[in-house]
């Protein structure tokens, strides 16, 4: 007899990308509010995603949803020069 099925995953955790704990996401300081990310950064912009555009809010930085890039507004609250 088997047992228990594994309770199936959810629609996050499928499309969920494994993050290794050594390598955080590229944190990018912004003069403006308002940015656009495609992905690409140093490389080929066809190896990026599709722009899409982030207002910054009062935490003072915006998180890309594909990429994980995280832009921080220069002189806001969530900008700590390591």
């Amino acid at each position: 007899m088997q047992g228990p099925s594994p309770s199936p995953l959810t629609i996050a955790e499928r499309f969920a990308k494994p993050r290794a704990m050594s390598n955080p996401p590229e944190t990018i300081r912004v003069n403006t509010s308002r940015v656009s990310c495609d992905g690409s950064g140093e490389v080929s912009a066809a190896l990026g995603h599709p722009r899409v555009w982030l207002e910054i809010d009062e935490r003072g930085y915006a998180e890309c949803g594909y990429c994980d890039r995280r832009f921080v507004l220069i002189g806001g609250p969530a900008d700590h020069k390591d």
